[in-house]
C-alpha cells in the first residue's frame, strides 16, 4: 500500500476549486445562463469559457475527492471510515445549510424585490423546511458536499472488498492487463448510463431531479478510488496524458462547430442526441485524464504553501459562494457603471481575499470553529514521543491522515 502523499493531488484540488470561484463569478455576468444575481448586460464571450470549463471541471474534482477517499480509508475499518465522513463532510454540510447558505437566499430575494425588515426576519424561514426556490432550505454549492458523504457510504462495500485478499487479486489481474483501452472503458460506462438518465432527470442537484449527475460523478468518484489501488493506472494515465490532450482537444473542436452553427440535436431521445451525448462524456473524460496526466508528470513536487493552501481550501469552497454573491450583489446595475471585466476581477479578488481573512482569523485558530469547516483538529505537539509502541501509532495515524483533506 503505497501512502506517499501525492502532491500534485494537492496541486490539483487546489487549482480546481480556484477556478470554481472564477466560474461562479462569472454565473452574474454570463449571457443566458440563469443564477442567483445576474448583471443586466450579460456576455457571450463569459459563456464560451464557462461552457468548456463546465464539462469537467466537476467530474475532476470528484475524482481527486475519489483518490482522497483511498487515504482517508486508509486503514480503517469501515464503521471508523464512516465516523470520519461525518465528522469532515455531513457537519459541514449541516453548518452550511443553517450558516453559509442563507445569506445567498437572503440577497437573492432582495435582487428579485422581496422586502425584509433585515436579515432576521428572514432567517426563521430557512427552518420551514420548505425546499429552493419555493422555500429557504437549500444546500446550494454545497451540493458537492452532499453529493461526496453519499458517494462516500455507497461505494463503501465496494472500496472495502477491494481491500480483501480476492480484491486484490482482482486489482492485480486488470492491472496486468492494462492498457489504452482499458484507461478508456469507462466512458462507455458512464456514456451509458447517463443517457439512460439524463432525459427524465436532467437536474438541478437536488437528487430527486439529478440522478444523470449523480451517476455522472459517481463514477469518477470511483474512478479516482479505482486509480489509487495499483501503480499501473496512474502510469496508464501519465503515459497516455497527450494522447487524452488530442482527444479532448478533438472533440473540443467537433462539439464547438456543432454549436456555433445551430446543428445540436433536439433534447429528444434518438441516436443522434445520443451520439452527441458520448461525444460529451468523451470530451470531459478525455479533459479530466489528460490534466491528471500532465499533474502527475509537472506537480508532482512539495511546495512551501502546498499544505497551508490544501487545508484551507475546503473552508475556502464553503465560504467562496456566499461571499460572492454577497459582493457582487452590490456591484451590478447602475450602481457601478463600470464595465464587466472591472467588476468580474474586482468580486474575485475581493472574494479572495475575504474567505482568507474570514479563515486566517476566523476558522483555523480555533479548535471549536474547524469542525464545522471539516478541519481536522489542531496538532497539540510537534514532539515525537519515546515510546516505541507510542511511536508506532504515530506514524500509523500519520499514514491515515495523509491527502485526506476533502472535498
Amino acid at each position: 500500500m503505497n501512502t506517499n502523499r501525492r502532491h500534485d493531488l494537492d496541486w490539483l484540488r487546489v487549482i480546481a476549486i480556484l477556478l470554481l470561484m472564477f466560474y461562479h463569478t462569472g454565473m452574474i455576468f454570463v449571457h443566458e445562463w440563469d443564477w442567483h444575481i445576474k448583471e443586466a448586460t450579460g456576455s457571450y464571450l463569459f459563456k464560451e469559457w464557462m461552457f468548456f470549463m463546465n464539462r469537467w471541471r466537476m467530474a475532476l474534482l470528484f475524482f481527486i475527492s475519489g483518490a482522497g477517499t483511498w487515504y482517508a480509508l486508509g486503514f480503517r475499518s469501515g464503521k471508523l471510515y464512516l465516523k470520519e465522513r461525518f465528522k469532515r463532510l455531513f457537519v459541514p454540510l449541516v453548518f452550511g445549510m443553517l450558516v453559509i447558505v442563507p445569506p445567498q437566499i437572503y440577497i437573492e430575494h432582495l435582487y428579485r424585490g422581496v422586502e425584509y425588515a433585515n436579515y432576521l426576519q428572514f432567517y426563521p424561514s430557512v427552518f420551514d423546511g420548505i425546499p429552493y426556490p419555493k422555500g429557504s432550505t437549500s444546500w446550494h454549492h454545497l451540493w458537492f458536499v452532499a453529493y461526496l458523504f453519499l458517494y462516500s457510504v455507497l461505494a463503501l462495500p465496494l472500496f472495502v472488498y477491494l481491500r480483501t485478499e480476492k480484491g486484490k487479486a482482482f486489482v492485480e489481474k486488470i492491472a496486468d492487463k492494462a492498457g489504452v483501452f482499458t484507461l478508456y472503458a469507462p466512458v462507455m460506462i458512464i456514456t451509458l448510463g447517463y443517457a439512460l438518465l439524463v432525459f427524465d432527470y436532467p437536474g438541478p442537484q437536488n437528487l430527486i431531479d439529478d440522478w444523470a449527475r449523480f451517476f455522472l460523478y459517481f463514477c469518477f468518484f470511483v474512478l479516482g478510488f479505482w486509480a489509487q489501488l495499483h501503480s499501473r493506472f496512474w502510469e496508464l494515465i501519465a503515459d497516455n496524458r497527450r494522447v487524452s490532450l488530442k482527444v479532448a482537444f478533438v472533440c473540443l473542436l467537433i462539439i464547438n462547430y456543432i454549436r456555433w452553427n445551430g446543428l445540436e440535436p433536439d433534447w429528444v431521445v434518438e441516436w443522434n442526441n445520443i451520439l452527441y451525448i458520448a461525444l460529451h462524456r468523451l470530451h470531459a473524460y478525455a479533459w479530466v485524464m489528460a490534466i491528471l496526466g500532465f499533474g502527475k508528470k509537472y506537480l508532482n513536487r512539495p511546495a512551501s504553501w502546498l499544505s497551508y493552501a490544501n487545508e484551507g481550501i475546503y473552508p475556502f469552497y464553503i465560504l467562496h459562494q456566499t461571499v460572492i454573491v454577497i459582493i457582487g450583489f452590490y456591484m451590478i446595475g447602475d450602481q457601478h457603471p463600470d464595465g464587466i471585466w472591472a467588476k468580474f476581477w474586482f468580486i474575485n479578488l475581493a472574494t479572495f481575499l475575504v474567505c482568507m481573512g474570514v479563515y486566517e482569523f476566523f476558522i483555523r485558530p480555533y479548535a471549536f470553529v474547524r469542525p464545522f469547516f471539516g478541519l481536522k483538529p489542531i496538532k497539540k505537539s510537534l514532539g515525537l514521543p519515546q515510546n516505541g509502541s507510542e511511536k508506532i501509532k504515530q506514524v500509523r495515524n500519520e499514514l491515515l491522515t495523509v491527502n485526506q483533506t476533502a472535498p
